[in-house]
């Protein structure tokens, strides 16, 4: 969601960072980048142990992730989230056109519903969330997407779409084996980067999905 079709001003990184660094575990820039898009939980543990610190206990990680969800609520508070310019017309012209749309998150229920109530998209606007909490583990495993194919009643990966802005939203893609692995360019990375990635195709925004999805349908 945060960043492919939510703008979220960065605030969900920052609160990551933060949730960390608070049990004096230094933090870089890069090692977030490289858990962008997954689990939160798991990201935490990765991020520890990129710091040089010991694998934190799963105390530890509830204490982070309790601070983690209090900073971002507290930031989504200050700087409320809007949609991705032209995401909402997306939505709408898919599912008019019989195609389903499914958000996945490395977010917690806990996060996600308070998150999708601020912009006002608890129903009628996609049909179906999977959150991390639902799902085995996190990207760039293909659990959610699979879920994301149960709640919708799709049962054919070769008939799927996958579109994320960060790496571990196209790697799950291609684990998934779905028909399209998209890229777009919403989020913290470029062309140049989510062009290093497994992909089928790169898009400046999920605005641009309906005529992707227009193309990819035609016969040819």
């Amino acid at each position: 969601m945060a960043g492919t079709t939510i703008d979220e001003h960065g605030a969900v990184y920052v609160a990551l960072q933060q949730a960390v660094e608070a049990e004096g575990t230094p933090v870089t820039e890069t090692a977030v980048q490289q858990w962008m898009g997954t689990d939160k939980r798991e990201a935490m543990v990765g991020l520890t142990e990129a710091g040089g610190r010991p694998t934190p206990t799963g105390d530890e990680v509830e204490r982070m992730y309790e601070r983690f969800r209090s900073l971002l609520l507290d930031a989504y508070a200050a700087t409320p989230p809007r949609p991705i310019p032209g995401a909402p017309e997306a939505f709408a012209a898919l599912r008019a056109r019989g195609v389903k749309v499914a958000l996945t998150t490395g977010f917690s229920r806990d996060v996600a519903d308070p998150l999708l109530e601020t912009l006002g998209w608890t129903d009628g606007v996609v049909d179906a969330v999977v959150c991390a909490d639902e799902v085995p583990a996190g990207r760039p495993a293909p659990y959610l997407i699979f879920r994301a194919m149960e709640k919708t009643g799709a049962v054919d990966v070769g008939r799927v779409l996958v579109a994320g802005d960060t790496a571990a939203d196209l790697r799950a893609g291609t684990n998934a084996g779905v028909a399209a692995v998209v890229g777009v360019a919403t989020g913290k990375l470029g062309f140049a980067e989510l062009g290093g990635e497994p992909h089928t195709h790169l898009l400046a925004s999920v605005a641009d999905l309906p005529v992707l999805v227009a193309e990819l349908s035609t016969p040819r």
